[in-house]
């Protein structure tokens, strides 16, 4: 993706090197949550739910001082990308939103290392990228990145921009008003057809992120050769069934909350390949 002398967004927050103290996280961090961060880091706020009740300590996280953070170069050369990636989903969504008589409210990322507190809770970069409706943020911890690439086998810039966009699509959701009627319904849902629900809400926020894409190629001309495929590993390699299988040797689809890797991937290049997010009803459908 070209990034070189390009916009970058103004909407950034950087908490890197803050600490936060008074919570901690059972099963030994990262280490013991991997496989919860494997499948949430793609996450609106079920996930946030879910880390409530994982965290042990009923007090609320402080804020502490910290010695002045200085990233590496290679950081820094990710968060800038991050930066260009998130200004062209503002210009992609506002165009979007002004064509359809609204406006769009454009969301801030915050750059994070270790831990940040949220107006979902508390979370450990263990829960991966995030967004956060209760303040219309998206946290990233940059370091996820490399866990894309080694841990997850999702190289390239573009399967990084994917991540950004579909934490953006889920910020589409909020505004549009769908994660909300989402979450009000499921609360009467046995847990099977409440887990189909939030399959269908991570479907429709990657199709959101092919949307974007769609207008990154088309509309400004900055994918290079192989972004789109980079992007399309990056959704297969977060599939629940591809994560259920490398984690426990066997798919269990009554607890699926993501999607497949092949629905992953097809709802990203159905959104890639119409360039209208009108493409990307996942909820009035049963081919999912």
């Amino acid at each position: 993706m070209k990034t070189s002398g390009r916009r970058r967004s103004s909407n950034i927050e950087d908490l890197r090197g803050r600490s936060f103290g008074g919570a901690g996280l059972a099963g030994g961090g990262l280490v013991g949550l991997l496989l919860f961060a494997a499948v949430a880091f793609l996450s609106g706020a079920d996930p946030m739910q879910i880390l409530g009740a994982i965290l042990q300590q009923s007090v609320a996280p402080n804020e502490q001082s910290s010695e002045p953070y200085e990233p590496t170069p290679e950081e820094q050369a990710r968060a800038e990308f991050v930066a260009v990636v998130l200004a062209d989903t503002e210009d992609a969504w506002n165009a979007e939103f002004e064509k359809r008589g609204g406006v769009y409210d454009e969301p801030a990322l915050v750059f994070f290392t270790g831990a940040v507190r949220s107006a979902c809770g508390f979370a450990s970069a263990a829960v991966g990228p995030f967004y956060c409706p209760g303040d219309r943020k998206v946290y990233i911890d940059l370091s996820f990145f490399t866990e894309l690439e080694r841990r997850f086998g999702a190289p390239g810039d573009f399967a990084q921009a994917y991540v950004v966009a579909h934490e953006v699509g889920h910020h589409v959701q909020t505004l549009l008003g769908v994660s909300q009627e989402v979450q009000e319904a499921k609360q009467t849902m046995p847990p099977a057809q409440s887990n189909q629900m939030s399959v269908r809400l991570e479907l429709q926020a990657d199709c959101y992120a092919g949307f974007w894409a769609h207008y990154a190629d088309n509309v400004i001309g900055v994918l290079e050769d192989g972004d789109i495929e980079e992007a399309l590993g990056a959704a297969k390699a977060v599939g629940d069934d591809m994560l259920q299988r490398q984690s426990q040797g066997q798919v269990r689809p009554e607890s699926f909350t993501h999607g497949t890797s092949e629905q992953r991937k097809r709802w990203f290049k159905r959104g890639y390949l119409a360039g209208d997010p009108s493409a990307c009803d996942t909820f009035g459908t049963d081919d999912l």
